[in-house]
Parts: C-alpha cells; structure tokens; sequence
C-alpha cells in the first residue's frame, strides 16, 4: 500500500504525465492569454491603479454598520492568510529545486498580469454574491449560475474546488508540516498525521466562526515574523542581492551554467507555484471576496488585486532570495526541506527550527481555511447537514492523514491536477462575463473622475442582467443614505 503513495509509484507517474501534458499544452497557455487580455481590456488596472488599492485597503479598516458584515479589509486579511503559508515556503522552493533561479521570474510574471485576473474574478464575485444569514456569500458557482444561467458547469466547479481545497491541497499542507517537524524535530510524520488529525477535527466542527477566530489570532504574527527575519537576512546580506537578480534573469531564458531544465520546465514550475500561491485566477479568492460588504463591487476586485502582489513579489520573492544566495547549488532537497536548509545556512541551528514552527501555523491555518472554500461549496450543492459532517470527517481526518504518509511528489502531484482542473472552470467564466467587470471599472472610474470620492453601484445601472443580482438595491445595508444620494446626482 505505502508503494502506491511514494514518489515512484504508479499513481505519481501516471498524475504526473497527465499534468505535464495539461500544463505544457493548455493552462499555462490559458492563463498567460487571459491575464494579458484582462491587462488590456482593464487598461493596465493592475499597475495604474496601485494608489487607489492601497488608499482603499486604508479605508476599508472603518468596519460598515451591522455586526455580522465582513469589511473588505477583513475579507483581504483573510485572503493573504490563506496565500501566506506552504506556497511561500515549500512552493517557490519546489519550483527553484525543479526548474532554476529562472522560475521566480515566471512567479513574478504571473502574478504581475495574474492581478488583472484577481480583479475581474473578485469584482464579478461581488457583483453576484448573495444575501445569507445577514452577511453575503459568492465566488464562482454563483456568478456561473447567475451570470452565465450554466446550472451543471456552477455545480462543477463547487465539486471540484471542494475537492482541490478540502482534499488535494490540505494533504499538501499537512505533507509540509510533517516533513518541516521530522527534520527538525525528529517527529515521526505518522505521530504527527494524528496530532493534526485530531486538532484539525476539533476545530471545523467548530463552524466557520471558529476557524476565523483560529485563523485571526495565529496567522498575522507568524507571517510578521517570517517577512521581519527575511528582510534581515536580505538586509546581511545586501551585497548578494544584484548576483541573486542576476541568477534569476539569465535563467529565465535559459541562460547560465545552471539553468534548471529547458526553458518550458521553468515556465510551467514557476507559473504552478506561482499560482498555488497567489491564486489569481483560479476561483479562490473570490469565495472570501464576495463575503465582504462594500458600496461598489470594483473595490473589492482592487483589494484583492493588490493581495497577489503582497503574496508573490514581497513574500515569495524573500524566500527564493534566501535560497538562491545559500544552499540551492549544493542542495538536493526540495520542498520545505530546502527552505529549511536555506535558512540554517543564513542563522545556524534556528533556522530549521523556526521554519518547522513558522510551517505549522502556517500550514495549519490553511487546513482549516481551505475547509471553509469547502463548506461553501458543499452548502451550494445541498442543505443536507450529512454532507456537512461527511466532508469534516473527509477533511480533518482522511486527508490530513494521507498527506503525512504520502510522498512529496505525489501529493504536489494531486494539487497541481486540482488546481488546474478548478481554474480552467474559472477561466472559463470569466473570460465570458468578463465584460460585466470592465462596465464596472468604467463606472467607477466615471464617478471617481466626477468627484465621489466613494463611488455607489446600483443594480439599476445594468438592467439587462438586474434580474440575476441579489444584491445591490438602494436598500441593501451597505449602502448609506449618503452613498445614494450622490450615486442619484451622478445618475
């Protein structure tokens, strides 16, 4: 049985080639052709409008009237703490280990055009989000069913962004902690499947509620003190940072006496990475964005815009330079194992020991996060709470186990087959309700220009789709009667 979940088995080889072969041929082809369409068509939002993200992100802090509202700071702030973690650490080292200094180039290149991707899916999720139990839901399957009227594609897609968060990508974040506390701690990976198994059970059947309460306390201190202790490393070591930029450009063409593999290997390492870490355009994100109460759905599409840059060219790019300027030309490890590595190279003994810490919080926060992508999806699908408790047993218990036993490679392999499979489904959507997305940028940026300084939307100014919009009357709670006032004169 152990034959089948290690790297060599049939399992792995067969996930692997089919992967190859999706990757190389049609997502990452997909996903380079629709983040520069998005770029085009939204004028370069993700560049041009840099200021009006960060001073939304800085207004969005004054939390709207109702208690149950979530603001779109705090839906950002939930956002980043699922990117921040296994795809930071362990991801950008497993595509530096397999495809060069060269695959952080094509981690930033993604996420640069990724961006205008994040804004239209989040945006869209805004527009369509439902009311429920006093707050909003939405994300994918809803704009499917109500934008594009596709019952069966809406109901796809919530089985297998279930399936990619709530099993494939959860055995990854326990394989991580399970390796990171094995190599610094000597933990056995099965004693530690158990310690995690029964943590996680005890907190998804919790709710939702206590896994934002989990997830709120450890998450922010963690990820402050990976940043503060790379940018000091950085800082140490400043004089290394033009032969590490160095490094990653000739590489990324080719280039170099140590140019990992050709030049599509490191493309599509870095772009999976890339994308298992910021998540723009894979469908994510915008089940927390569409949460989040604002006057107009652009806003939220900024903010989380402005999070794939948080994620990818501020933490990613601190671990691929602590890696590259010590240990990746004397390393064979992957993974977790070689920001280890890296790390204890740069602060002796600690830096494995901080990692294997840092890891687990990290990690673990996003076993429990990933859960709630799941219980949205499942709640989408039926009302029936048997589904409910069957995917908590599923989740907190089967896979978690399974990603402490399996291999690496198999359980990365998996991940990158979800992964695809959801974001081809999104890619999809928003590409055919893209221009629902670009109205709205043109109407923000109308009012904005006509002096409001917080721009209103009102389903009244899309009569054709009006219908399909739950949200967004003149009654609508997070809509004050200042706001209406000046969207009347503007209309």
């Amino acid at each position: 049985m152990m034959e089948i979940f290690s790297a060599d088995g049939w399992l792995n080889t067969t996930i692997v080639s089919f992967n190859d072969f999706f990757w190389s041929y049609i997502l990452v082809a997909g996903l380079i052709a629709c983040a520069l369409w998005f770029t085009w068509k939204t004028h370069f939002v993700q560049f041009r409008m840099v200021g009006e993200m960060i001073r939304l992100l800085g207004e969005s802090t004054n939390k709207h009237d109702g208690e149950k509202h979530v603001s779109s700071f705090q839906a950002f702030a939930v956002s980043i703490a699922s990117r921040v973690g296994t795809g930071n650490l362990a991801g950008v080292a497993s595509a530096i280990a397999i495809g060069g200094p060269g695959a952080v180039f094509w981690m930033w290149v993604i996420a640069l055009l990724g961006s205008a991707s994040a804004f239209v899916e989040s945006t869209l999720a805004q527009l369509y989000k439902r009311k429920h139990n006093g707050s909003f839901i939405g994300g994918p399957a809803y704009y499917i069913l109500y934008g594009m009227h596709n019952k069966w594609m809406s109901k796809l897609f919530a089985v297998l962004i279930t399936m990619t968060f709530c099993m494939a990508y959860i055995s990854v974040h326990s394989n991580t902690i399970c390796g990171a506390m094995q190599n610094a701690f000597g933990v056995n990976p099965l004693w530690m499947g158990i310690i995690l198994v029964v943590l996680s059970l005890s907190i998804v059947f919790g709710g939702i509620h206590r896994i934002a309460n989990v997830s709120s306390i450890i998450v922010p201190f963690m990820a402050v003190g990976y940043i503060i202790l790379a940018l000091v490393i950085i800082a140490l070591n400043i004089h290394l940072v033009p032969n590490v930029i160095r490094l990653i450009f000739e590489n990324a063409f080719g280039i170099g006496p140590i140019a990992g593999g050709s030049l599509g290997a490191m493309m599509m390492n870095g772009i999976k990475r890339g994308l298992f870490s910021n998540e723009a355009g894979e469908g994510s994100a915008p089940n927390i964005a569409a949460t989040a109460s604002t006057t107009h759905p652009v806003k939220q599409g900024l903010i989380q815009a402005l999070g794939v840059f948080t994620d990818t060219l501020v933490v990613c790019s601190c671990t691929a330079f602590i890696i590259i300027s010590g240990v990746y030309t004397n390393s064979t490890e992957s993974g977790i194992l070689l920001t280890q590595n890296a790390l204890q190279s740069e602060v002796g003994s600690a830096g494995p020991t901080f990692v294997a810490i840092a890891i687990f919080f990290f990690a673990f926060s996003s076993i429990i996060g990933n859960y709630y992508y799941g219980e949205a999806n499942v709640r989408f699908l039926t009302n029936r709470r048997s589904a409910v408790f069957a995917l908590r047993i599923v989740t907190g218990g089967v896979m978690v186990l399974f990603g402490a036993i399996a291999s690496l490679d198999l359980v990365w392999s998996i991940g990158d087959l979800f992964m695809g499979l959801i974001t081809v489904c999104n890619l999809i959507a928003i590409l055919v309700l893209g221009k629902q997305a670009f109205f709205l940028l043109d109407d923000y940026l109308r009012q904005k220009r006509a002096g409001i300084k917080s721009p209103v939307f009102h389903k009244t100014q899309m009569p054709e789709i009006a219908d399909d919009i739950e949200c967004w009357d003149e009654t609508d709670s997070e809509c004050t009667p200042e706001d209406v006032e000046r969207a009347e004169k503007e209309k």
